[in-house]
């Protein structure tokens, strides 16, 4: 299981420029974004979508509850793909194929898978990430070794008995394909 995303061992993003990665891990552009509610949460996937192409991997980290699942059900809005987007817990993967001419949303969720990108082979994760937009929850530690380039996404909110719907979200673009993902936020 992951550590919760709040703790020192969740807060770590590769950095090139210091420490043991340096030389070792692509450059990376963060960019750090606060969602105020669910809704506002489906927008950013929603906005989030227009800058996405096919071979692109993102990695969603959070709490149970943080917003993942609702994040991706913008994404799939913002691409035009058919189906309901749903925690895919229980199958683990689900792909929702596209309604136009955009790319293939595949909604994986590794919660419950222990090993790396061998225990994950079966899914063909690499076959249909060159057509396919792939997203990971849990995917930290598990599907790096599919593409240089990713798109980490942090979701960050407060825990315990709260009624906060505040989430602080970190985009991490990790390769030369997030290079310009400040600009084409903004």
């Amino acid at each position: 299981m992951e550590a919760p995303h709040n703790s020192p061992a969740a807060e770590t993003v590769p950095d090139a420029g210091a420490g043991p990665l340096a030389g070792t891990v692509p450059e990376a552009v963060t960019v750090t974004l606060t969602v105020t509610s669910p809704g506002e949460m489906r927008d950013l996937g929603r906005r989030l979508a227009g800058v996405l192409a096919p071979g692109d991997l993102l990695m969603l980290t959070g709490e149970l509850g943080a917003g993942k699942t609702t994040l991706t059900r913008g994404l799939g809005e913002g691409l035009g793909v058919r189906g309901a987007v749903t925690s895919p817990t229980f199958v683990i993967a689900r792909v929702h194929p596209p309604l136009g001419a955009g790319p293939a949303l595949v909604h994986v969720d590794a919660y419950r898978l222990g090993g790396g990108l061998d225990e994950m082979e079966d899914l063909d994760l690499d076959v249909s990430l060159p057509d396919s937009v792939v997203v990971v929850e849990w995917g930290d530690g598990k599907v790096e070794e599919l593409s240089e380039d990713r798109l980490r996404v942090l979701i960050d909110r407060a825990t315990g008995d709260t009624d906060d719907e505040r989430r602080e979200v970190t985009l991490v673009g990790i390769g030369p394909r997030w290079t310009g993902l400040r600009e084409e936020l903004a």
